[in-house]
C-alpha cells in the first residue's frame, strides 16, 4: 500500500467523520468527485494547483471558487484548501473514491468495479449485479469500464477482492506453464 492512498483514507475517514456528524456524507460523496472531475479535466486549473509559481493563498482562492461554483458545501472548501495547505490536493482522486468507499460501507452498499473487452449487454450487467448481491449481502453498485488490452472476458473487484476471468490472464498463466 502506497503512502499516499495511507493518506488519502485518513483524509477520507476524517472527512467522513465531520460530514456523518453534520449528516451531509452524500452530499460530500458527490461534491468531492465532482471537483476530482474537475481537477482531472480542466489543465488550467491543474496548473494553478500544481504550479510552485502560485502562492498557497492564491491556490486556496481558485480552489474555492470552483468548489462554490460545484455547490460545495464549507465542509468541502474547507477539506480542500487543508489539501491546498498540505499539498495534497493532487490526491484528491484518491481521497474521493475512499470517501466512496466509507460512505458504501456505512450504507450497506458495495461498489463492483467490472471491467470488459468490450462493453456487455445489460442483461449480463443485470445477472452479475444479482450474483453479486447474493455474494456479498449488499446492494451492488456496478462501475463499468472497458479495457480492450483484456481481449475477451472480463476483471470484477469488490472492495480488495479481484476476480479475474480474462483472456490475457489465462494467457499469461498458460505462458508461465510452458515456460516452467
Amino acid at each position: 500500500m502506497s503512502a499516499s492512498s495511507v493518506a488519502a483514507r485518513r483524509y477520507a475517514k476524517a472527512v467522513y467523520e465531520l460530514a456523518s456528524e453534520a449528516k451531509q456524507a452524500d452530499a460530500v460523496h458527490a461534491q468531492l468527485g465532482a471537483f476530482a472531475g474537475a481537477l482531472e479535466s480542466s489543465p488550467e486549473l491543474r496548473g494553478v494547483v500544481e504550479s510552485p509559481r502560485f502562492a498557497p493563498a492564491e491556490k486556496k482562492k481558485v480552489v474555492a471558487r470552483v468548489a462554490e461554483r460545484l455547490g460545495a458545501t464549507k465542509l468541502v472548501v474547507s477539506t480542500l484548501q487543508l489539501l491546498v495547505d498540505r499539498g495534497r490536493l493532487g490526491e484528491i482522486r484518491e481521497i474521493a473514491d475512499a470517501f466512496a468507499t466509507l460512505v458504501e460501507r456505512h450504507s450497506g452498499r458495495v461498489r463492483a468495479e467490472v471491467v470488459s473487452a468490450s462493453p456487455l449487454p445489460e442483461s449480463y450487467y443485470a445477472q452479475l449485479e444479482k450474483t453479486l448481491r447474493q455474494v456479498t449481502g449488499r446492494e451492488v453498485t456496478l462501475v463499468k469500464r472497458t479495457d480492450p488490452s483484456l481481449i475477451g472476458g472480463l476483471v470484477t473487484r469488490v472492495g480488495d477482492t479481484v476476480f479475474d476471468g480474462s483472456i490475457a490472464s489465462r494467457l499469461k498463466d498458460l505462458k508461465a506453464t510452458l515456460l516452467a
